[in-house]
């Protein structure tokens, strides 16, 4: 499996998409910046080209605070059933199937077809269309090919929706993904219209009082392991409960512990909220490296994925337990560096 992909595989995509007359978006539980700006921006570009358009998240995910002014119209929290025959699936940034949700087996099999279009290395071309480029900065960039491949004018509206993707998954221009690519592209969208200073406001500088809120909590239960390399948090319910907030407020949280001298990873817990039926899903982790750890090693030892500086996972343990979990998996691999 190669982290390039060939242009055969961007011209399956392209003729997939202009064959199909009505597309439903997906992307991953949680979603973060590249995610919802890159449904955002496929939701318009293939408006714009005629096509039938719905978007989808599942019901747990909400969405954060700062990409409320994103253009999410028609979004859903539940298919009905039989509503998706003759549609197409367009499954973005997500790295398997299960990040669509858990019940992602069944949305997957009312489909008529399944195009699967990410930038994670480890993406399992879980498709029947796949175009992964693990290089890419975002899933953003690799949506700005196809809309050339479609020949989609992009719009200020979509050059800004691709903007906020691109500017959030390389951390504003200064994660190692940022390639000269990355950068050729973000001109190429501020010529198209994309306003830089508004992206920047409201994404980085709009934020609710319950998030810094939460950040305190956050800072005053991080714990360090293996000398300071590795820093450990959580958030509670009772944490989330105090600030009003759900998890779409954690979102960005962990980059603070990522940026404590000497850490090389960072992990950020999150403990669920019971739904109304009493039912519980899996805790979340948010893991973040800026040496030579993989942390997508680590999650998808718990069927999460992600990058090698970026990943996360579900785990059915406590917090105690997971934090266990990554204590062990982190000190395997930094005594595998050493030896």
């Amino acid at each position: 499996m190669t982290d390039s992909p060939t242009s055969r595989e961007l011209d399956d995509v392209v003729a997939a998409l202009a064959a199909a007359d009505r597309v439903l978006i997906a992307s991953h539980e949680n979603p973060d910046g590249d995610a919802i700006g890159s449904m955002s921006a496929a939701a318009l570009a293939l408006r714009a080209a005629g096509k039938q358009v719905r978007l989808y998240l599942h019901p747990d995910s909400p969405l954060p605070h700062e990409y409320g002014f994103l253009n999410m119209d028609g979004l859903e929290r539940s298919i009905e059933p039989g509503s998706t025959e003759g549609w197409t699936l367009l499954a973005l940034d997500c790295g398997n199937e299960s990040r669509l949700g858990p019940d992602h087996e069944q949305l997957r099999a009312g489909f008529a077809q399944v195009i699967d279009v990410d930038h994670h290395h480890d993406n399992s071309r879980f498709g029947d269309v796949n175009y992964v480029d693990g290089h890419a900065s975002s899933t953003a960039e690799i949506l700005a090919r196809i809309c050339d491949g479609l020949g989609i004018e992009l719009t200020p509206e979509i050059a800004e929706a691709l903007y906020v993707g691109l500017v959030t998954d390389t951390g504003r221009f200064q994660y190692r993904t940022t390639s000269p690519a990355a950068l050729r592209l973000a001109a190429r969208l501020v010529e198209a219209g994309a306003d830089v200073h508004k992206v920047f406001e409201l994404v980085f500088e709009t934020l609710p009082l319950g998030k810094m809120q939460l950040l305190g909590r956050v800072l005053e239960h991080m714990q360090s392991y293996e000398g300071g390399r590795l820093l450990v948090s959580y958030v509670t319910r009772d944490d989330l409960a105090l600030v009003e907030g759900d998890e779409a407020t954690t979102e960005g949280l962990i980059d603070n512990l990522r940026a404590v001298d000497g850490v090389q990873v960072a992990a950020l817990i999150r403990e669920q909220v019971p739904h109304p039926d009493g039912t519980i899903t899996p805790n979340r982790v948010s893991l973040r490296s800026r040496g030579s750890i993989d942390v997508s090693q680590i999650a998808r030892k718990s069927q999460g994925g992600g990058h090698k500086q970026a990943a996360g996972f579900s785990h059915p343990g406590s917090i105690e337990e997971i934090r266990e979990f990554i204590v062990d998996e982190v000190a395997s691999q930094l005594a595998e560096s050493a030896a």
